[in-house]
């Protein structure tokens, strides 16, 4: 019931990504970044050092260092540990126990959230479920959530579709999710190209959050 032992496999590169079917491109007046459940309990299940970590970690980072650049709003999500059997609902039947203690709760020191970030708790796959995440994107005035992390065909697919169904644009960051083999990985991006969103690279959403250039440069 527990996390399968995950091994490695190579992150996919921009070139091998699906063909989306909309052109919706991030844009940090309407994005918010969520760094999806990157907690020490999840990343556990991938051997150290190898990919796709070593590439999970380090896109997220630069997508972090983006969007705070950019005044893009930042959300992690992560599990609490020690629930209850109520707490874990039909997650108990597939998963057993989850995330036990405090140090299994941590998210990953590389990802630590700053002092502006947002966390919140989250009970199910989608990190809209039992969260504030909806409230805070209206709040905001924004309407694109960009979706890094861990599981891909889990907990980031299912917000994927749950954000489409509340009008929300999506950008799957498809570098910077992990998962738990290449097949899942590629069942995931396929998906959100296909049905809810887009999918891009790291360098294509930080291109695209990028600071615009002053009038005058070349090209402009």
């Amino acid at each position: 019931m527990a996390i399968p032992s995950i091994q490695p496999y190579r992150m996919p590169v921009e070139s091998e990504l699906p063909a989306n079917r909309v052109d919706w491109r991030p844009d940090p007046d309407r994005a918010v970044l969520l760094i999806h459940d990157m907690q020490r309990y999840f990343l556990r299940a991938f051997p150290a050092g190898r990919s796709p970590v070593l590439e999970l970690v380090e896109n997220i980072r630069a997508l972090r260092e983006r969007c705070a650049a950019r005044g893009v709003p930042v959300v992690y999500s992560a599990q609490p540990g020690a629930q209850s059997r109520q707490q874990r609902g039909l997650q108990q039947d597939f998963w057993g126990d989850g995330v036990g203690g405090a140090d299994e709760q941590r998210i990953v020191d590389d990802l630590a959230p700053g002092a502006t970030d947002v966390l919140l708790t989250k009970w199910r796959y989608s990190a809209f479920q039992r969260t504030d995440l909806a409230d805070l994107l209206r709040d905001q005035g924004r309407d694109q959530l960009v979706i890094t992390g861990i599981y891909g065909h889990i907990g980031c697919l299912m917000t994927a579709a749950e954000a489409f169904m509340r009008d929300i644009q999506v950008f799957l960051v498809a570098d910077a999710v992990a998962d738990f083999s290449a097949q899942h990985h590629r069942m995931a991006l396929d998906y959100v190209a296909q049905r809810c969103g887009v999918t891009l690279s790291t360098r294509a959403a930080t291109a695209a959050l990028a600071p615009a250039a002053p009038v005058g440069t070349p090209g402009h």
